[in-house]
């Protein structure tokens, strides 16, 4: 675990979790070129999550607040009588609404090995076409430029159309970021409001995820290097509250189709060398010295 390879995966995956772009599949590429794959990238998978969930919570610390607040005051409503579902705030509504497109993933989550099993597997031209398909996504979602949909007006259809966006977005080379801010600007949401729950949505798929693998690598009999690791969930939270500030101003300069061309690129550069691995019988793994 050298940390240079540790900084560069850092970076990574602090610009492609909040970026359109897809970390997974970003990090599946990086690994599948440097050879740096087993029980030294999950560990190293999980410290980089836990990095980018700070900068979420650091950028969305007031809406977050006022949502733990709202949960507590909703159970309190309830039990005198006064909850309204047509008069809830916009903080309350988005936590419903986070709660109910989280519920969508949990089934998913079940059968969680058979997106994951893409990544690591040898071949990138899965990684290429998903690349492909979130490049589609952020084209159409970029011609949704007035909406007016505010998080008070959300509906039950709105965040089980966002939740299963974010079930796709389990394929290494979907982004989660990117198709859920998609969904939600195809719901109609103003682009705010699609970058603040797309993004808060994340925090418990996240957290879940990170949780699970946390089984596995304790499993493993590895020499950890804690400062390298602590180096790098830094970098992954520095890079990633940047990342999110990005993503939000070019959004709201109508920008956003930016991602667009570049995973429509790295999706052709990725099916390309993936058939030309299959059709050489050799691998960038290999040309790179790993």
């Amino acid at each position: 675990m050298d940390i240079i390879n540790v900084i560069i995966q850092a970076i990574v995956q602090g610009l492609t979790e909040f970026l359109p772009v897809s970390s997974s599949g970003h990090l599946s590429v990086i690994q599948h070129i440097t050879g740096y794959s087993g029980e030294t990238a999950l560990i190293l998978s999980i410290v980089l999550h836990m990095g980018t969930l700070v900068a979420v919570f650091a950028v969305f610390r007031k809406t977050i607040w006022g949502m733990i607040t709202e949960f507590f005051k909703t159970i309190g409503d309830i039990f005198k009588g006064n909850f309204s579902w047509k008069n809830m705030n916009s903080n309350r509504r988005m936590m419903f609404m986070v709660i109910i497109a989280t519920l969508i993933l949990v089934p998913v989550y079940l059968f969680k090995d058979f997106f994951t099993a893409r990544q690591g597997d040898g071949d990138i031209v899965f990684e290429g076409v998903a690349f492909l398909f979130t490049a589609v996504l952020l084209f159409l979602s970029d011609k949704c430029a007035n909406n007016t949909k505010t998080g008070e007006q959300m509906t039950v259809k709105d965040a089980v159309t966002v939740g299963l966006f974010q079930c796709v977005a389990l394929f290494p080379g979907v982004s989660r970021s990117g198709s859920t801010t998609a969904a939600g600007l195809f719901c109609g949401l103003e682009k705010n409001t699609a970058v603040t729950f797309a993004f808060i949505l994340g925090i418990p798929a996240i957290l879940g995820g990170s949780v699970l693998e946390v089984g596995d690598a304790l499993k493993s009999d590895m020499d950890v290097n804690w400062l390298i690791l602590g180096i790098g969930f830094v970098v992954a939270a520095a890079v990633g509250f940047l990342a999110i500030k990005l993503v939000n101003w070019l959004l709201q300069k109508d920008r956003f189709k930016i991602f667009g061309i570049y995973t429509a690129i790295l999706g052709v550069l990725c099916v390309a060398c993936g058939i030309w691995e299959h059709i050489s019988g050799n691998t960038l793994a290999a040309m790179f010295g790993r």
